[in-house]
């Protein structure tokens, strides 16, 4: 484990604070290096497996880990059910090496906020730490219905809920939360129910509260597992 913030004594570093997970040396410092010269982050330590970033997250307290999700000794997935349940204030933005692994929607119902494949660029790793620091999940719409789709299933023999069982949503939120979850997102949503966007902000509002989850991720994933969903109404 290494701690970046050498800030002074008693002054509070700027921009978002960061700390990169992952077990690859060059993988960390490549990182580092993309975040570092943006004045908008503080990389403020590494760690080199999950036990080492619940430990480093613990003591520096950043606003953001961005989580490798396949890492020894602690794996991202057990890192961030960790963290979410001992430092719901940290957020995390998990990393895969490939865009379809069933480690991603593990690491999404754990607590992640999100999930980015390793070769995005370095405006798109900026963009999702800003979005991840903001509370919103980072996972675009139909990338994460795909994925969900792909390894998240109901249970078997499962039938679809009725309408009236779904943890007291009403008809109209019903609708938007399975629009939601075929992959439209907010706009696409107001269009397809001819409603404006302030309204269905409100709505997803709503349907979070009554479901439960923190965020569309899981709103989605809940959506699969409920059988409200499948994979091939999902369009996956």
């Amino acid at each position: 484990m290494r701690s970046d913030d050498a800030g002074p004594a008693g002054t509070v570093a700027p921009g978002i604070r960061v700390l990169i997970a992952d077990d690859q040396p060059l993988v960390r410092r490549g990182l580092s290096l993309i975040l570092s010269p943006d004045p908008s982050f503080k990389v403020v330590g590494e760690a080199e497996n999950g036990e080492q970033a619940v430990t480093a997250a613990r003591l520096l307290r950043p606003d953001v880990v961005v989580m490798d999700i396949r890492m020894p000794v602690l794996d991202g997935v057990g890192a961030t059910q960790e963290l979410a349940r001992t430092l719901p204030s940290c957020r995390v933005l998990a990393l895969s090496t490939f865009d379809m692994d069933e480690y991603v929607v593990a690491a999404l119902r754990a607590g992640a906020h999100g999930f980015l494949p390793k070769d995005v660029s370095p405006e798109e790793l900026g963009a999702a730490i800003r979005t991840v620091h903001a509370g919103e999940a980072v996972v675009a719409p139909r990338l994460l219905t795909r994925l969900i789709s792909t390894y998240v299933r109901a249970p078997v023999g499962a039938a679809p809920p009725p309408v009236t069982d779904t943890g007291g949503l009403t008809p109209r939120e019903v609708e938007v939360w399975r629009l939601m979850a075929t992959g439209l997102d907010n706009t696409e949503i107001a269009r397809a129910l001819d409603i404006s966007l302030s309204t269905v902000k409100n709505y997803i509002t709503s349907i979070f509260g009554k479901l439960d989850v923190r965020d569309r991720a899981q709103a989605v994933i809940a959506a699969y597992e409920s059988g409200l969903v499948t994979a091939r109404t999902g369009g996956g």
